[in-house]
Formats: structure tokens, C-alpha cells, sequence
């Protein structure tokens, strides 16, 4: 007889965090189907969702521990691989705990992530800990605290809905986040106006009522020449600004130099559609501001995120429904990742390790001495490495050398390194560099919580074995630690409700946070203080979370890309994600959802490609400083004349062989994926 059961999870792809539910047949997962009570995406599930399964019971993936020798990888016994590996993490970090290195997964349940961060700091001692949010939302946790005292999505997702007028600025949400933007698209339907900022031409600016082309990396110069006309038409919320924010005159001081005639000849955008925007959104009753990565990979990331916030502040439009910032999260448990302390800044729960306080009452919790200094950040490791001042790095599920900038800069600061540890479930680019490979249970073989970027930490269930051979992450690093010589009692986990539980301890913003109330469908949103805290979406209603209780503007100036078009590489780059795609490793092993696109393109508007000679489909060369690849042109109106496009999935045409990874924004060291120079051109036939 076959049996058939569901079983309720969470999508792995996206940070919006639509519920769905395994279909599992003799024990394994078959299919999945949406879950109609799923207040996120009220059963319905975009491509990556419906079909991006697939890659879980792949034959490709790992099962047994791998170490290289000779440049060549041998099966070993986990007792072997464990041994070996912590015995380097011990050696070094008894030399010194910074000359070691741990990326954490934002893909991972955040029981597996809070353990990364815990072996990082207590077996090693070292604060070097941190993942992909440093190249994706990195500038949105340090801008939006900056403003806000929290670096998180001010609204829930279902709050846009309500608003009046939604501008949406370097977000596509149609491709990147569909089910929010099946939200946008209700919330027209309620009589919304959308309004789209993108060099692109995207499926979401085709949705819009107003669109601005505007030039890629002059956000601010646009944000604050939106301010001043809102300010020149006395539209700002004085009674708001008084009662609630600080740094206002300064702010005002440095936009009132934004002319609109400036603004446009810096942005290349109409001067009509920014005035009708700025008034559109300071004329609102509710306005929303979407953004995401076009906001934040940027070498002003952070001034671009502040720049939001002091648009949103300037308006009243935050602690209200229908308003706020808005971020939208890239993977799945991105936000999560930051919230567990997987960041060189922040402990769990986003208590500062500069905090000497903070730092003390960690060190008696978990009885070890740390600094109460920030460690390196992604970006800062991997610069080390390339140095020699890093010696071991210990990557849990990411893959940099597919995802950082300067790809040949990556892989030569890998192969610097004295033992490069990977743990994962397929032979990614990056397992493909390491010197020994940790075989990882994945999504649907575990138990564990997703947090979503409008904060809602929802419970994950497990509904089939993983393949033999395979283990648990965080059994993996309690096994290391062990090894290491920490005290066993501080690793002694039977399960992930068990690291949950710690969580809550650590972080007063988990503390109300059970099992039973987590596992419904609604789940639980942080803040939750105490377990009869409503725990609500909205944040930021009678006060900032800054312990001063104010909003801060920021007086900032437009600066630009720092790499820019010249007489050699005159087009800008650009890079997107498409609807079918996240990271390769997952959703190019689905094979409905590669078939739909099989490798990258580089978008090329229409003019610039007539003058370069160049048809649709034919397959080009484009190169910057660093490097370059042969990739298809797609021909097209749809992207600015002077800018270029390549999504960034696909390894035999990589985006970031020609991304820029010197420069970097100060403030968050986020590097400039969204604005490089290069140049496309035919390839002469031989």
C-alpha cells in the first residue's frame, strides 16, 4: 500500500517566506503543494516554489566526507574528517582566534546558523564570524539602525495592501519576491499608485503608474530631490519631525541644494516624472517605500537605505499601516541569520559586541573570554586570506566564489588559505576549492525555524531521512566542538527546539517565543518580550527603537559609483536575479526550473547595441578591469541606453568574473555588485 502524507514547511528560496507543504510518498519527498491557510501566500507558490524540490533527492549530492590530497578529493570516515578538521581550528586559533574565519548560511534554519556563530566564538574564540546579508542587505541592517534603532523591515509584508501610493526603488519584486508582488498587485486593485525607480524596464515597472529611468548608482541624488520638492510644497509632517526625529534643519541644509534641474541632469532622469513622484508620495494619507538590492550593493549602500528613511521620516510615513520602509530580503533566512548573531558586530538577538556590558554577560553565559571588539566582515576575511593573514576559513552552505565580487580575487584568496573547510550538500564552485567537504543534511531532512523579512519566525518539519552518510549541521559543529576540547555540556544538544531554547535566553527579542506558539501558521513576529506578547508586524508606532525613542535624519550627499564609464569600458554593468533562479547550487539541479532558463545573458539597450554591431542572441565578449566572458546578447529596450544587465546565477558566464571587489562601501564594507564599468564586443570569427 503506498502511503502518501503532507507536511508543512517553508519555501527555501526567497525572504518572504511562503508556507507550502511536502508531498511524501514511502518516506519521500515527491512534490509539494501550496498551503492554503498560509497567511503569507494564501495558498498560492511562484515557479521556485512549486517546483525547486527537485534538487533534494539529486544524485549529485554528497554523502560522504571528502579530503583533498595531492589536489584530488578522497572519501574519509567522518571520524577522520572531524579529527582532522578540528585540530587545525584548535591549532590555529590557540596561535591566534583571528587568523580564523566562519561564514554562516543564510539558507539554514536558524538553530544551524545560531551554532555556526556559537562554535565561532566559543571553540575559536574569534569574532570573525558573518554571511551573505555583508553583499546583499548588509547596508539595510546599518542604515535602517542608524534611523531607526532596528535594522528591519518596518512593516508586515500584508500592510501594503492598505498603503495609497507604494514607490518601489531598485526592487523588482515581480521576478525576485513574486508574492509580494501579488500584494502590490492588490494593493492597486485597492487603489494604490505604484510608483517604479529602475535603469530597467522590469515586470514590476511595467506594472506601475509612474515610472523613473533613472541612472544606476545616483539614488540619493534622486531621494533627496524628491525631498526638497516635498519641502518647497510644505508637504512635510512638521508635527511628526518635532515630536519624533532629530537632525532635521541638517538634513534639510543638504537636500534644499537638490534642484530639480540638478537632480535630473545627475540622475538622467525626466524632470516631470521626479516632480509627479514627489508629489504623488508627500501628498499621500499612507505611503510605502519597497527596496531592495538595487538600494543596497552599492559603495553607498548605506547612504542609500538612510536616504529612504529620511524620506519615509520626512513624510510620517513609519508606525503607521499602509507606510513604512521597506525592505525585501533576498534568501530565505537572511534575516534570520542576522537576528541569530552571524554577523562580526552583533551577538544574537543584535546585542553589540563593542558593548563591553554585552561582551561580559556572553563571556559568562557561554564561559570564555572574548573581545569586545568587532570581528572581520565576509569581505574583510576574504581580503586576509588573499593577504596571508587568514588561515582557516570554515564556509557553512555559501558559495563566494559564484556569489563575491572579483571571482579571480576569491579563488586566489582561497587557495591562500592553509585548510578551507565546506560543509554543504552538493560539490559547489566554491566545495570544489576546499580541502576538506562536510556533507550536510538539507531542506525537508530537518526541524528547525526560517525567519522571513517581515520578521515572522515560522517552524520548519521534517519529512524525509537525509542520505546516508549525510549529518545534521549543527551535530556536525557540536562534534567539532567537542573535538576541540570545549566542555561537552556547552554542545550537548538533543535537538533544534533544545538551541531554540538557548536563543530565547540569549535574546530578549525571542524570549516569548515557544514551540506551541510558533508552530501555526500565523508563527510569531519579533520583538516578542514575554509569551503573552502580541508579537505584531508593525514597528516603530509611538516611538523609534533607539533607546532615546527618536528617529534620526541623515544630512547625506550624492556620491555615486566609485568605478565609473570611461573611454575603454564605457557601459555601466548592472546585475539581477530572474524569476526561475536563486543560487545555482539549488534551483539550476531542478530541472523544470533550469529548462526554463538554461544559462545568463547580458541585456543590451537597443541603440548601444547598433552602434556596436551587435544582433539578438549572438554571444559577445564583455570584460572590465578584472576579467571576462563570453556570454549571449539579449537585445532589448527595456534597460537604459549606457547600462548593461547579467543575472547572476550562472557559472559559465559569471556576473562577478567583472564585478568591482575594491570598492566598498565604508560604513557596511558592502562591495559594489549593482555598478562597474565594462565593455561588450563582438567576437571576431576565426
Amino acid at each position: 500500500m503506498v502511503k502518501i502524507r503532507y507536511v508543512p514547511t517553508i519555501c527555501p528560496y526567497c525572504g518572504i517566506g511562503c508556507g507550502l507543504n511536502f508531498v511524501v510518498k514511502d518516506d519521500k519527498i515527491v512534490g509539494v503543494e501550496p498551503y492554503k491557510r498560509h497567511p503569507v501566500n494564501e495558498g498560492k507558490l511562484c515557479p521556485k516554489g512549486n517546483f525547486g524540490y527537485e534538487f533534494i533527492n539529486r544524485e549529485d549530492r554528497l554523502t560522504s566526507p571528502l579530503i583533498k590530497e595531492n589536489g584530488e578529493f578522497r572519501e574519509a570516515s567522518w571520524d577522520e574528517a572531524l579529527d582532522l578538521v578540528a585540530k587545525k581550528l584548535k591549532e590555529v586559533s590557540d596561535e591566534d582566534p583571528n587568523k580564523v574565519g566562519f561564514y554562516a548560511c543564510a539558507r539554514s534554519p536558524n538553530e544551524n546558523i545560531y551554532i555556526t556563530q556559537k562554535l565561532a566564538r566559543v571553540a575559536c574564540g574569534t569574532q570573525n564570524i558573518d554571511h551573505c546579508a555583508r553583499i546583499c542587505h548588509g547596508p539595510t541592517v546599518e542604515g535602517l539602525a542608524t534611523a531607526f534603532g532596528s535594522g528591519a523591515m518596518t512593516n508586515g509584508f500584508d500592510s501594503i495592501k492598505k498603503a495609497d501610493v507604494i514607490f518601489c526603488i531598485g526592487s523588482n519584486s515581480m521576478e525576485a519576491h513574486p508574492l509580494f508582488g501579488r500584494k502590490i498587485i492588490q494593493a492597486k486593485q485597492n487603489g494604490a499608485k505604484l510608483i517604479v525607480a529602475d535603469p530597467r524596464y522590469t515586470p514590476t515597472a511595467k506594472l506601475a503608474d509612474d515610472y523613473i529611468e533613472f541612472k544606476t548608482g545616483t539614488d540619493v541624488a534622486l531621494l533627496n530631490g524628491m525631498m526638497k520638492i516635498i519641502i518647497d510644497n510644505d508637504l512635510q509632517d512638521d508635527e511628526f519631525i518635532e515630536k519624533r526625529t532629530k537632525g532635521y534643519q541638517e538634513m534639510k541644509e543638504v537636500v534644499m541644494k537638490y534642484d530639480i534641474e540638478k537632480v535630473s541632469e545627475i540622475t538622467e532622469a525626466s524632470v516631470e516624472e521626479i516632480t509627479k513622484a514627489a508629489l504623488d508620495y508627500g501628498k499621500a494619507d499612507k505611503a510605502a517605500i519597497v527596496y531592495s538590492l538595487g538600494i543596497t550593493e552599492h559603495s553607498h549602500g548605506v547612504d542609500n537605505v538612510m536616504s529612504c528613511a529620511n524620506l519615509a521620516m520626512l513624510t510620517g510615513n513609519i508606525g503607521k499601516e499602509g507606510a513604512g520602509v521597506n525592505p525585501l530580503r533576498g534568501q530565505n533566512n537572511v534575516q534570520g541569520a542576522c537576528d541569530m548573531g552571524a554577523l562580526p558586530s552583533d551577538y544574537v538577538g543584535y546585542r553589540k559586541v563593542e558593548d563591553q556590558e554585552t561582551t561580559d554577560w556572553f563571556n559568562e553565559y557561554y564561559g570564555v573570554n572574548l573581545p569586545a571588539k568587532n570581528g572581520l566582515t565576509l569581505v574583510e576575511m576574504m581580503n586576509a586570506a588573499y593577504n596571508g593573514d587568514l588561515k582557516v576559513l570554515y564556509i557553512h552552505g555559501e558559495d563566494p566564489v559564484l556569489s563575491d565580487a572579483d571571482i579571480h580575487h576569491t579563488k586566489k584568496a582561497l587557495a591562500n588559505l592553509e585548510m578551507l573547510i565546506v560543509q554543504d550538500l552538493f560539490m559547489t564552485d566554491t566545495a570544489k576549492c576546499a580541502d576538506v567537504i562536510l556533507p550536510a543534511a538539507g531542506w525537508g531532512e530537518q526541524e528547525g525555524t526560517f525567519t522571513n523579512g517581515e520578521r515572522r519566525v515560522q517552524c520548519l518539519h521534517k519529512a524525509q531521512e537525509p542520505p546516508k552518510g549525510a549529518k545534521l549541521d549543527w551535530e556536525i559543529m557540536n562534534e567539532i566542538a567537542v573535538r576541540m576540547g570545549v566542555p561537552k555540556e556547552k554542545f550537548s544538544y538533543e535537538s533544534s527546539e533544545e538551541i531554540f531554547d538557548e536563543i530565547r535566553e540569549c535574546a530578549p527579542i525571542f524570549a516569548g517565543m515557544n514551540r506551541e506558539r510558533l508552530d501555526t501558521p500565523e508563527a510569531l513576529h519579533w520583538p516578542c518580550l514575554s509569551v503573552d506578547d502580541p508579537c505584531q508586524p508593525l514597528m516603530h508606532k509611538d516611538k523609534f527603537a533607539h533607546s532615546h525613542g527618536f528617529g534620526l535624519f541623515q544630512a547625506l550627499e550624492h556620491l555615486g559609483p566609485v568605478e565609473l564609464p570611461d573611454e575603454e569600458y564605457p557601459l555601466i554593468l548592472t546585475t539581477t536575479r530572474v524569476l526561475f533562479h536563486y543560487h545555482a547550487a539549488m534551483t539550476r539541479r531542478c530541472e523544470t526550473l533550469d529548462n526554463e532558463v538554461k544559462t545568463g545573458f547580458i541585456e543590451i539597450n537597443s541603440e548601444d547595441a547598433k552602434e556596436l554591431g551587435i544582433i539578438n542572441n549572438e554571444i559577445v565578449k564583455a570584460s572590465s578591469k578584472r576579467g571576462e566572458i563570453e556570454i549571449s546578447a539579449r537585445i532589448t529596450d527595456d534597460i537604459k541606453k549606457g547600462i548593461v544587465n547579467i543575472p547572476m546565477h550562472f557559472s559559465e558566464c559569471a556576473a562577478n568574473m567583472l564585478t568591482n571587489s575594491d570598492s566598498f562601501d565604508p560604513k557596511s564594507k558592502m562591495v559594489e555588485l549593482k555598478a562597474c564599468a565594462v565593455k561588450v564586443e563582438k567576437i571576431p570569427e576565426v
